[in-house]
């Protein structure tokens, strides 16, 4: 199995997920480690035989030719650039990685012949919700931000290779991960850290935009169910049924941490922000036999207790001692 992105959150703990579950699995983690690519993630398996790490760009097609060349039967493409603030900023990393390095690896892995392929994507590509209904594998694609139009276009490029070539791919989308080893930038792990320094938080405009949350080890043995048992051609959804206004979720963090209100601090909302995600993912439940088995409240609980217990990870991410070689 070749898995691109490995080093990131949700692709090491894909990694992580595998090996202790499948005896006879070998991965090859293939990673160009920019800034959110973490070899810290994966020292508990860096030594295990069934474990390779190639550092490397998906957008490198001679690169990705040789690493497929290895015998890989199934690839998993985690590698995606994926913050909306970064991407509004610039988004030309964004549509290298996104796009270009998706259209490339899929027509190295239509050469090498892989028996499955399985794109990582994002709720976000739907768009944005009113205050009803859910995002069902159905919806139209309407992404609002540089980051997700990046993501969109992967898609259809996936979508259409499956329906031009036959080739063998399966689209996954999810709603909003959390859990241990996720970088600092994003919501859930910033404030976080912020509050065990006794640091502000900031929330975007009056905190009112909602999203669903699903611990990313649900997410993964999605993603798992998925390579077994999906029908290619098909995308299948996974959420966690636990959707919350971003003010919800910030005085949850306040009062796990035992932390006052006044760390809160309001900041210029987000360009083109995305009212609400929420994910309808009957179709994973039914035709996969998944189903997310974290509540909410548990693991945010473990989550915010995992950074508490992680504090010399948390420094090498903040001093940037993380980004040396593996």
């Amino acid at each position: 199995m070749l898995v691109t992105g490995g080093c990131g959150f949700i692709g090491s703990e894909f990694i992580r997920q595998q090996l202790a579950g499948t005896a006879d699995v070998s991965i090859v983690n293939y990673d160009l480690l920019t800034y959110a690519g973490n070899p810290d993630n994966l020292r508990s398996v860096c030594h295990d035989p069934r474990y390779t790490f190639v550092r490397g760009d998906i957008a490198n097609a001679a690169a990705v030719e040789q690493v497929l060349a290895s015998g890989v039967d199934v690839v998993v493409n985690f590698a995606a650039e994926s913050h909306v603030d970064r991407s509004l900023a610039d988004s030309g990393p964004f549509v290298q990685t996104n796009v270009v390095g998706t259209q490339v690896l899929l027509d190295a892995c239509r050469r090498a012949k892989v028996s499955r392929y399985l794109q990582v994507s994002t709720d976000e590509v739907y768009g944005s919700l009113g205050p009803t209904g859910y995002f069902t594998e159905e919806t139209p694609l309407a992404p609002n931000s540089p980051y997700s139009a990046c993501k969109a276009a992967a898609d259809m490029l996936v979508r259409a290779y499956h329906h031009s070539f036959g080739f063998p791919a399966i689209i996954t989308r999810c709603s909003n991960n959390y859990g241990p080893y996720q970088f600092p930038e994003k919501l859930i792990p910033l404030f976080i850290t912020n509050l065990l320094q006794n640091e502000s938080v900031p929330v975007y405009g009056t905190g009112t935009n909602v999203r669903d949350w699903i611990h990313v080890s649900d997410h993964c043995r999605g993603i798992s169910a998925a390579l077994e048992r999906g029908k290619c051609g098909e995308v299948y959804n996974f959420g966690g049924r636990a959707e919350l206004t971003n003010m919800e979720l910030t005085r949850l963090l306040l009062r796990l941490l035992e932390k006052p209100d006044s760390l809160i601090r309001y900041v210029t909302d987000r360009l083109g922000h995305d009212l609400r995600y929420a994910i309808d993912c009957r179709k994973a439940e039914t035709e996969l036999g998944w189903q997310a088995q974290t509540s909410f409240e548990a693991g945010l609980r473990d989550t915010v207790a995992w950074y508490q217990s992680n504090p010399a990870w948390v420094a090498r991410i903040k001093s940037g001692a993380y980004a040396s070689q593996p």
